[in-house]
């Protein structure tokens, strides 16, 4: 049996481990958001960095990319690694995954996705909405054992626009980011 994945964030330029094909495209229903704290990756227990999350929202749709793996080995070894490298995010989805804007008919259906609920009983790190601002500024001071949070901003952006999608949100972020860091730049010169 074919199991396939889907990825919204850094799994989109970095999926670690074997898969058969990657397929561009969304999911319906959803939207990207920078809502998850990220305390083992992007970020420390002290100064969470932010990652993002999937949240309901209808009519809107995210673009990532499904990575089919057929192999049953590969399959496990991906499950073991995903289970880890997602552990923050509380939930599994199986959900349709499109790759031709206006079909109606899904490219594949139950694409595995990990989400971070905003329930805080069984996701702590949940950090949830705040200002673009708000969220710039967490996200230049957060850096984890995989780097600094703005780089997983900056690639998510780079990898996003890569296939053509301009998501608001990230774009907004990123920008805002910059902003910051440029004013930062001026004043201590």
């Amino acid at each position: 049996m074919v199991m396939w994945v889907f990825g919204y964030g850094s799994l989109i330029w970095k999926a670690g481990f074997n898969y058969d094909e990657r397929l561009v495209g969304f999911i319906k229903g959803y939207r990207r958001v920078f809502y998850q704290g990220s305390t083992d990756h992007r970020g420390t227990p002290e100064y969470p960095g932010r990652t993002v999350t999937l949240e309901p929202a209808e009519g809107e749709v995210c673009w990532g990319v499904a990575y089919r793996i057929s192999n049953k080995e590969d399959q496990e070894v991906a499950i073991t690694y995903l289970e880890v490298r997602e552990k923050q995010y509380d939930k599994k989805a199986y959900l349709d995954f499109f790759t031709e804007p206006n079909a109606t008919t899904p490219a594949v259906s139950d694409v595995m996705v990990y989400i971070a609920s905003p329930d805080k009983k069984h996701n702590v790190n949940y950090l949830g909405p705040a200002s673009i601002e708000e969220i710039a500024k967490q996200i230049i001071q957060a850096e984890g054992p995989s780097g600094p949070n703005r780089d997983y901003l900056f690639q998510l952006e780079e990898a996003l626009l890569q296939f053509g999608c301009k998501d608001a949100h990230v774009m907004d972020l990123a920008s805002e980011v910059r902003r910051i860091l440029s004013e930062r730049e001026l004043t201590s010169t």
